[in-house]
């Protein structure tokens, strides 16, 4: 009997993982890391409720780290089959893969200090960078539309998410002995209609099982059209008061989109050429991943880039590199524009340009993007009286501003449209990849719209698989 199990972004959105169980094969749907308060989620993270050895293989929807950063602790713990992603999935991995290492060991680093000093001692690094590279070589590249065999008894394939660069929603035919084939489909993370740089989504197919995500389920949203003048709004009003627009992004896919959008509006004249600095050594790499893959864009960035040579803003921004580059901002008082990650401001160096801005009414922290619960995004985004940065309280009196148009998830409406065709023949859907509110928002949606069941799992549930009959 073919099994699901849900061991991640299960009534949250972080650490997306499920396993998918077939003839005594396991095969796991991501790979993500858990994301929120320190220590609560280091205890998540440390290990897997499966021996990683008995995984037979991984599929990997798109990079971003909550569905792909426990990948080289999977490896570091006995993983060792292939990890099945979009070529433009594979490249961004690499890069995003290190740097996640890069931070697990600073963060090691930072605790056994202070471990040092109570006398307690030292700990580990989560993974290193020998665990990620570990990891990406272990990569098969998968175009979009091509059939493969992902273990025995499952074959897959890619449909285009329009949510990042390569990310992808993925068919699953479970074909068990002497069982008819199994219709699963996981829908990754879906992205919006309309949304600069990528191609839209693909609807999902008709199948017997749906997993689902809903971050936004509970929103209906913007037409992404809408975002170019909110942008430039938000801009206009912050330079004519002499201030600063500080944009906590993440290093992939949100940082290009703002870029993008930004270098269109000083094209069309509609902003002023005012200094634009991106300040995420993450980002300048991604960047150089996203001119590798223009197979990804849609017909407007691809005309875009034809006209002017490089659509990424390398005529309007500046890519910092260094250290004493991005410490030489905080002295700037002229109207500038810092895009910097984290993009829930955790950590990197967004948090010593929010240290140095929030205080000053004339500046923006301008929110583009979703901001888990228990983050210090979450915080600036409620407009708490004061945050703490680096355990020092600061008076939130910059405006806080927050664009939902730039938003990566398909919204309600979008996820009724993607999902019509699956609802035909569904047994069931799953929502994951949402907070319980936005869940029960669209669960009955869902359920008008033809899908028979609609569950919201917990972490850990099980459930099993029947072929229709």
């Amino acid at each position: 009997m073919a099994k699901l199990t849900f061991l991640g972004a299960a009534r949250e959105v972080t650490g997306s993982m499920h396993l998918v169980a077939v003839d005594g094969r396991v095969l796991a749907l991501d790979c993500g890391l858990f994301q929120g308060r320190r220590a609560a989620t280091l205890a998540r993270n440390v290990s897997f409720p499966i021996d990683p050895a008995e995984i037979h293989a991984v599929i990997l929807s798109h990079a971003h780290i909550d569905h792909s950063g426990r990948l080289p602790l999977l490896v570091k713990q006995g993983f060792s089959g292939p990890i099945f992603a979009t070529p433009a999935t594979r490249d961004l991995a690499a890069i995003m893969l290190a740097d996640s290492a890069h931070i697990q060991e600073e963060d090691a680093e930072y605790l056994n200090r202070k471990r040092a000093n109570e006398d307690e001692p030292p700990i580990e690094p989560l993974y290193g960078q020998d665990d990620a590279i570990n990891a990406v070589r272990l990569f098969h590249s998968i175009p979009y539309g091509k059939p493969f065999w992902a273990m025995r008894g499952v074959q897959a394939c890619f449909a285009e998410a329009g949510h990042m660069l390569g990310s992808a929603s993925v068919e699953l035919t479970l074909m068990e002995r002497d069982r008819p084939p199994i219709r699963l489909v996981f829908s990754g993370d879906l992205g919006r209609f309309g949304q600069p740089i990528l191609r839209d989504p693909a609807p999902l197919p008709e199948a017997d099982y749906l997993i689902c995500e809903s971050t936004y389920g509970g929103r209906p949203g913007k037409p992404v059209t809408d975002v170019g003048g909110e942008l430039e709004a938000v801009i206009s009003e912050t330079v004519s008061r002499g201030g600063k627009v500080v944009v906590p992004a993440f290093s992939v896919g949100r940082t290009q989109t703002v870029v993008y959008m930004l270098s269109r509006l000083m094209h069309e004249g509609r902003l002023p050429r005012i200094p634009v600095y991106i300040d995420s050594p993450l980002a300048v790499n991604a960047t150089e991943v996203f001119r590798m893959h223009p197979d990804c864009y849609d017909r407007d960035a691809r005309e875009f880039s034809l006209e002017t040579g490089d659509f990424l803003g390398s005529d309007c921004c500046t890519y910092i590199h260094s250290v004493e580059q991005s410490k030489a901002l905080h002295g700037r008082r002229e109207p500038c524009v810092i895009i910097s990650a984290s993009g829930m401001c955790e950590t990197g160096r967004i948090l010593h340009h929010l240290k140095n801005n929030i205080e000053n009414p004339a500046n923006t922290v301008l929110i583009v993007g979703y901001q888990a619960a228990d983050t210090l995004g979450r915080r600036i985004v409620e407009r708490q009286p004061t945050v703490t940065i680096f355990r020092k309280q600061y008076r939130l009196k910059a405006r806080v501003e927050k664009l939902d148009g730039f938003s990566a998830h398909a919204h309600q409406d979008e996820l009724l449209t993607l999902t019509r065709r699956t609802a035909r023949a569904c047994r069931k859907a799953f929502l994951v990849h949402g907070e319980p509110e936005e869940m029960h928002s669209l669960a009955p949606l869902l359920r008008a719209a033809g899908f028979r069941g609609v569950e919201m799992p917990e972490i850990g549930s099980t459930v099993e698989l029947v072929a229709q009959g």
